[in-house]
């Protein structure tokens, strides 16, 4: 094992640890609408931030309008693929036992923690420094969405052993596509390597516009709401100049 992937392995491990332990503070210390929605919003603004800084610049540079509408298609079609299939899932829930596990949200949570292990990954090929500093952004990112995937998951009366389960896989998945990153996807040519971003660039507009917004918008919305939405695109816009 060479010292660069055991630095990959490391710290790829502080986003993990950080979405899981924000995640359980989460699901025990109870949240009320207004807080629910301040969540949201300010995730919504870092995963928007991630879009615009960290992955948006990467497929614009290689320019390949064939390989991005390719992946962005992929990408939208997928999310509401998953969007249908998860309202009927939970229609279903919701009939025989009043709880439901929002599959859309999840889902693209999922997707967006899976694209965040693969910059990681490319991120430390490309730099030891890159790869530290992107590491501290994204558990910045991963804690507010381990907050919000835990908000989600009790506002819709999911248990908390099942709550903390699901949000500890999708932390654990950070870290297999972070490995993926750094070893098979790292050697991927250009062109596929752009179907894969513009995939993951579509699948997160989708997660902020879709579904993170739409449930933060639940609550009435006053400016200190839309304030915590540009905070959280300025923190990560911050980051991504820094790294």
């Amino acid at each position: 094992m060479t010292p660069i992937f055991l630095k990959i392995i490391l710290f790829s491990l502080i986003p993990v640890f950080t979405m899981t332990v924000s995640g359980i503070i989460g699901i025990y210390k109870k949240t009320n609408g207004n807080v629910r929605s301040l969540i949201l919003h300010f995730a919504a603004g870092i995963v928007f931030s991630v879009v615009a800084v960290e992955i948006l610049p990467n497929v614009v540079k290689e320019h390949k309008p064939f390989q991005v509408v390719i992946g962005f298609v992929l990408g939208l079609l997928t999310m509401l693929l998953i969007k249908h299939l998860g309202e009927d899932k939970q229609k279903e829930t919701v009939n025989t036992s009043g709880k439901a596990i929002p599959m859309g949200l999840i889902m693209g949570i999922g997707v967006d923690i899976f694209i965040d292990g693969l910059l990681l990954g490319i991120g430390f090929s490309a730099g030891e420094a890159t790869g530290t500093l992107l590491a501290i952004a994204l558990s910045i990112e991963l804690i507010s969405l381990g907050i919000a995937t835990a908000t989600e998951l009790v506002g819709n009366g999911v248990k908390k052993d099942k709550s903390i389960g699901i949000i500890a896989s999708l932390a654990f998945l950070f870290f297999i596509s972070a490995i993926m990153g750094a070893t098979l996807l790292h050697n991927l040519s250009d062109s596929a390597m752009e179907i894969v971003l513009s995939f993951g660039l579509s699948a997160l507009l989708f997660l902020v516009t879709e579904e993170l917004l739409i449930e933060a918008h639940e609550e009435k919305e006053t400016v200190w709401h839309t304030s915590v939405f540009f905070f959280g695109f300025l923190v990560f816009l911050i980051l991504g100049m820094i790294v």
